[in-house]
Formats: structure tokens, C-alpha cells, sequence
């Protein structure tokens, strides 16, 4: 995984300079930065209009006091996509558009979900659409201890503030 990040980074510029060499040739220089400047314009404009629907969302379900995973979830991915689509390239831009679409994300969330799920370390994670049970197997029962306070009456002590008087 370590190397992945050193070779997006030299990978995807070079994809990016041999489509832009290619799509040039063919349509010209003025209509592929006009493509380019069009593209980040449409990317900003889905961003904002996706962005401002997931986030409505995110308030009904907090509304409802369930934790908004999914939007959360998808809010990342326009982030993800909104990125993608302001920098300039084809490829990237391909790929931020792709990310627009609910049902990639639907798709991706689930992938990422059962890898998760595999892993062991999702265990913690409470499924909200399950009625609340933990995905884990367990009936959701936490241990503790506890200690009961009981509040004392207060008494007509001259020494303590008026506000912890007897009212009487």
C-alpha cells in the first residue's frame, strides 16, 4: 500500500499528458482547454447541488437521531469527486463524474462495507437499519458499574448560598 501512493503520482500525470497529447491531436488545443474549463465548471456545479442535497439528508437523519453513514459516506465521495473534476485531466475527470452517480456509491459503499465487515475491526459499528443491533452478534449489553447519588433535601443552613436554600 506504501507504494501505491508514489505511483499514482507518477502513473496518472503521464496517463493525463498522453490524453491530452492524443485528444489534442484530434480536436485541436483551443477545444481541448475549452473541454478542460468545461468540464471543471459542470464538476463544480454537480458539486454543489449533490453536496446540498446529501448534506438535507444528513439533517433528516440526524432529525431522526440516526447516525447519517451513507451521507457521510457520499459526502466524501463528492468531495472526492468535486477534487478529481478541478484537476485538470480527462482521466481524473472521468473518474469524478463516475463517483456522481448515487449508484457507483451505493456500489463502492457496500464494497468497502464488507471489507470492513472481513476485517474484525469493525465490530464496534452499529448497524442503524438493523434496529440497532450490533453487527457483531452480541445483544448490545455494555458492563459497568454504577453508583447511585441520591440528592439530599437541603437544609436551612445560614452558612450555604441562597440558591441552595429551601425554597420554604
Amino acid at each position: 500500500m506504501a507504494i501505491f501512493i508514489p505511483l499514482a503520482f507518477i502513473i496518472i500525470p503521464v496517463v493525463e499528458i498522453a490524453v491530452f497529447i492524443q485528444l489534442g491531436g484530434e480536436i485541436g488545443l483551443w477545444n481541448t482547454i475549452l473541454l478542460i474549463i468545461l468540464t471543471a465548471i459542470l464538476g463544480t456545479w454537480l458539486l454543489k447541488s449533490q453536496g446540498l442535497a446529501t448534506l438535507q439528508r444528513a439533517q433528516e437523519s440526524l432529525a431522526r437521531q440516526v447516525f447519517p453513514i451513507a451521507e457521510v459516506f457520499d459526502g466524501l465521495c463528492l468531495v472526492v469527486a468535486g477534487i478529481l473534476l478541478l484537476t485538470p485531466g480527462f482521466v481524473t475527470d472521468a473518474v469524478g463524474f463516475l463517483l456522481f452517480l448515487p449508484f457507483i456509491r451505493l456500489i463502492l459503499r457496500t464494497w468497502i462495507w464488507a471489507i470492513l465487515a472481513r476485517s474484525g475491526n469493525s465490530g464496534v459499528w452499529v448497524d442503524a437499519e438493523q434496529g440497532g443491533v450490533p453487527s457483531n452478534g452480541r445483544d448490545g449489553t455494555i458492563d459497568g458499574d454504577f453508583r447511585d447519588v441520591t440528592p439530599q433535601k437541603p437544609s436551612n443552613d445560614p452558612k450555604l448560598p441562597p440558591s441552595d436554600k429551601d425554597p420554604s
